[in-house]
């Protein structure tokens, strides 16, 4: 049986910074310093302009780049200063909550402290929405629990929503994993369409983010439009099969998943689940093929 302290203490496919590896050797290993040398780094794609940058369709492009390797050589390319060093808005790699989650994921990781990104819903951004989210777990072994950090909320951000937590320990009941979620609207305890981002909403949407999570906690964090398995019916109603089917999932990783080897042990059995070889890509609303080897080492 796998130990899972140990499994998510070590580097994933996504989170390995390969070559750069060095420039994660300086860092603080703090969270909270961690957090803002991420901030200084990436800027978020939906919040751009409200910090007054005007970005152009070549630079919104780099919210497709997966793997935190090739982030790392986006944000040299832009300005090759130590890490540490905040980066202009208009030097900051440009990204979203998913990629905010994965860099500090790989920087906790790089330091041997077990952590993992979660897919799921938040629910402070929109007044009674369970909004489309990422958000980092990480082990603190000082008070023996897991704890969810926002490294997104920066001052600016907390200061516009006003959030009145701390984004270094999310309450539980603020964001809501991609597990939870399901069971929550598949016992009729929150609205399926409350949950989603923007016109896309609905238990499929649900579906898919629950999916993500799971591949998460099996460190494949992919993009919030890539597709697979469960994932690629769409739209369509789930089968009695397939319902049950994720019940049973939705039951072993809501929470801060305490069966992890059940986990595992399905995840890499089941093709409902298990991220293939290639993906399918929905940036704009069609498909396009993706073989993830050649996105991880390009």
């Amino acid at each position: 049986m796998a130990n899972p302290l140990e499994f998510y203490a070590a580097l994933g496919a996504m989170t390995d910074p390969r070559a750069h590896a060095p420039l994660f050797a300086d860092l603080p290993r703090d969270v909270a310093s961690l957090c803002k040398i991420v901030q200084g780094l990436m800027i978020h794609i939906f919040w751009a302009e409200r910090y007054g940058l005007k970005l152009s369709d070549e630079r919104k492009n780099e919210v497709q780049i997966r793997a935190v390797a090739r982030k790392l050589t986006r944000i040299l390319e832009l300005d090759p200063r130590a890490l540490s060093e905040p980066r202009a808005l208009d030097q900051k790699l440009v990204g979203n909550c998913r990629d905010f989650t994965v860099m500090l994921t790989a920087m906790l990781q790089h330091h041997g402290v077990p952590a993992r990104a979660r897919c799921g819903f938040s629910k402070y951004f929109l007044a009674g929405k369970y909004e489309d989210h990422w958000v980092c777990e990480y082990w603190n072994a000082a008070q023996s629990r897991w704890i969810l950090v926002d490294a997104q909320l920066d001052d600016f951000q907390q200061q516009a929503l006003r959030i009145r937590f701390s984004p270094l320990d999310v309450p539980r009941t603020m964001f809501i994993t991609g597990g939870k979620a399901w069971q929550m609207c598949r016992a009729g305890q929150a609205d399926p369409d409350k949950f989603g981002i923007f016109d896309m909403h609905g238990l499929w949407f649900v579906r898919g983010d629950f999916i993500r999570d799971v591949a998460a906690l099996n460190k494949m964090e992919l993009l919030p439009w890539d597709s697979w398995g469960l994932m690629d019916i769409g739209h369509r109603k789930e089968t009695a099969e397939q319902l049950a089917f994720l019940d049973r999932v939705a039951e072993l990783t809501q929470g801060d998943v305490p069966e992890f080897n059940k986990v595992r042990a399905l995840y890499e059995s089941d093709e409902r689940l298990r991220v293939p070889p290639v993906i399918t890509l929905y940036p704009s609303g069609h498909g396009e093929k993706i073989e993830l080897a050649k996105e991880i080492d390009a």
